[in-house]
């Protein structure tokens, strides 16, 4: 029974197997086809496909193209240097006049300070003449008033040019207030005075323009001590004396 059973199963399987062989391929419908897998026999490579896609006839540059484009960027570097050359030589020129520049001011700067004095010496020059003519008269007249006389002329002239052209003056402190700003004590002694003032300049004192280029150097008069030994007369002969007359105060002649 059983082996019965298998031989049907048997025949029966032949039969499935000869009708799917005799059967007609499924024809292909509609549907877009399936590309085969990149392993697949029959599959190009994904790359070669694509560029054989984007390469279309007459897409490659032509000789012309290549020459007019050469032509251009020889035509662009030709230029490029002409600016470069240009703007080397603006470089240069400019440099060397810097330079020029430079040189020049310096040399102006000296030229100022060597010959910065040179208009006032121009008038002394003129003072030294007088000096000369003066000493020359008194050698031939043998006269002291004639000496005298042209050294205080030509003094006076001097002091007068520089007052007049240069702005220097000279000042005679006698009888002021004493001021330690423009007189320096160099003597002290106790007087019937109420401050600290100026009894005699041993030498003048100068001013060019509002500026005292030299104090005076004086003798100063303070005021006597009262009978109770202090007060204002101590603080005034203290203030006279050169300690307190600042840091230009000579030697005191005590």
């Amino acid at each position: 029974m059983s082996s019965k059973h298998n031989e049907g199963r048997e025949d029966k399987h032949r039969e499935d197997k000869a009708r799917v062989q005799t059967s007609p391929l499924p024809e292909a419908g509609p549907g877009p086809a399936q590309a085969p897998a990149p392993g697949e026999s029959g599959a190009e490579p994904v790359s070669q496909t694509r560029a054989e896609a984007g390469a279309s006839p007459g897409s490659e540059p032509t000789d012309k193209d290549l020459r007019d484009k050469i032509a251009f960027l020889e035509a662009a570097e030709a230029a490029l240097k002409e600016e470069v050359s240009a703007l080397k030589d603006q470089y240069l020129r400019k440099l060397a006049d810097d330079d020029n520049y430079r040189k020049r001011m310096r040399r102006e700067t000296e030229d100022a300070r060597k010959f910065a004095n040179s208009a006032l010496l121009e008038d002394l020059v003129s003072v030294m003449d007088d000096f000369d003519r003066a000493i020359g008269s008194s050698e031939h007249s043998r006269d002291f008033t004639v000496l005298h006389d042209g050294v205080s002329l030509i003094k006076r002239q001097l002091s007068q040019m520089l007052a007049n052209k240069y702005g220097l003056t000279v000042f005679e402190p006698k009888g002021e207030i004493f001021d330690p700003n423009i007189h320096e004590a160099l003597a002290s002694e106790p007087g019937d005075v109420e401050e600290a003032t100026v009894a005699e300049a041993f030498l003048p004192g100068y001013r060019l323009h509002d500026r005292v280029i030299r104090t005076a150097k004086v003798k100063v008069l303070t005021p006597r001590p009262t009978a109770s030994g202090g007060g204002a007369g101590d603080t005034a002969e203290a203030q006279a004396s050169p300690e307190g007359a600042g840091p230009g105060a000579g030697d005191a002649k005590q």
